[in-house]
């Protein structure tokens, strides 16, 4: 990989990489953008194949919450970090005080959070370290877990893609296809059942899958089979890359809305797949900024509940998504990208800053 070229490609700020022998950390934090503020997201930690896939996942990652944060309207930029290793095995307190220590020489241009594989008691660690950390327990003066407001958004986001195609936001009886069991999913998962929907449940941890379909009595579906799996909407909510050449033709769904990142894996290729179907796509990063809402609160010095009214509103930004795309006959994906950088163009003039690239990846 021609590291620089990725880099400036995406247009990103800043790179760190973060290396630690003695504790055995390995990890990059990214920061994409910060024309509307400090640069925030989660740490992401998994067990990746090589160092290139994940600067790949992590410039992918940051160059998201760009857009999500400015689409949401709060006044954040993007970032994330990755770190590389099994979050089974290698955690520890020392691990993540020394993953702190890295995001506070950063001096507030990136605030780290919980994301996959990662949790409040390791943010507490990373908060020993270093303040700009969001996502600690209410214990400790943080608004805990973003998982609940992040599954309610994408809740909400599904119900104004329903609305949209079917013209009813009711998802009683709608056949729904959930890709993971995760908190997110779980939370989301709980909306549904609540509303009568018909679930289809996998996860690539099979006991954590069939632990959710028992409590919710859906149907287990495996981890391959999740795709063809006939229903009225697919919710993607595990890892990104998920839409892809060799799962689109596979979909059996009318609507795609869900709570992972990066589900397009080439943007501009597959969500013309997806309009060729007849499939419509719910913009990832509108659906699932529910958790951004709710430690964007915390920094504000505001409590859940302002959150889970925010993420309400993820109802509007879709139908917004919609009319734009069907006005302009563009597909919807382009009409979320415009809506974001129409935001940061536009602070950005006030500020005297370069406006974000309009070739999102």
């Amino acid at each position: 990989m021609k590291l620089f070229d990725e880099i400036s490609r995406k247009d990103h700020e800043q790179v760190v990489f973060c290396s630690d022998t003695k504790v055995g950390l390995r990890a990059i934090i990214a920061v994409h953008n910060t024309t509307l503020g400090p640069a925030l997201g989660g740490c992401r930690m998994w067990n990746y194949a090589s160092d290139d896939e994940a600067l790949i996942d992590v410039l992918r990652l940051s160059r998201g919450m760009t857009y999500k944060a400015a689409i949401a309207g709060l006044n954040l930029g993007g970032g994330k970090a990755v770190i590389i290793g099994n979050a089974d095995k290698d955690k520890s307190e020392s691990f993540f005080r020394t993953y702190g220590k890295f995001v506070d020489t950063l001096g507030g241009r990136y605030i780290t959070a919980a994301d996959v594989n990662t949790n409040e008691q390791d943010m507490a660690w990373v908060r020993m370290e270093t303040r700009f950390v969001t996502g600690v327990s209410p214990s400790i003066g943080g608004s805990g877990d973003p998982s609940p407001v992040t599954g309610l958004g994408v809740y909400v986001g599904i119900k104004a893609a329903a609305n949209e195609l079917f013209g009813t936001d009711s998802l009683k009886g709608k056949k729904i296809a959930i890709q993971g069991a995760g908190k997110v999913a779980s939370f989301l998962a709980e909306h549904l059942a609540k509303e009568g929907a018909k679930l289809f449940i996998t996860d690539i941890n099979e006991e954590r899958a069939k632990a959710l379909v028992k409590r919710l009595k859906a149907t287990y579906v495996k981890p391959e089979k999740i795709f063809e799996t006939p229903c009225d909407i697919y919710a993607p909510c595990a890892l990104g890359g998920i839409l892809n050449d060799e799962t689109i033709p596979k979909l059996k769904c009318k609507v795609v809305a869900g709570g992972a990142n990066n589900q397009l894996l080439d943007e501009k290729k597959h969500i013309q797949m997806l309009i060729d179907r007849g499939i419509l796509y719910a913009p990832d990063f509108a659906v699932n900024a529910g958790g951004l809402m709710s430690v964007a609160n915390e920094l504000d010095g505001f409590g859940v509940q302002r959150a889970l009214n925010q993420a309400q509103g993820i109802y509007g930004i879709l139908k917004n998504i919609f009319r734009i795309a069907k006005e302009e006959k563009i597909p919807t994906s382009t009409a979320a990208n415009r809506l974001a950088e129409m935001r940061i163009a536009s602070i950005g003039h006030i500020k005297g800053i370069h406006s974000v690239s309009s070739k999102k990846q």
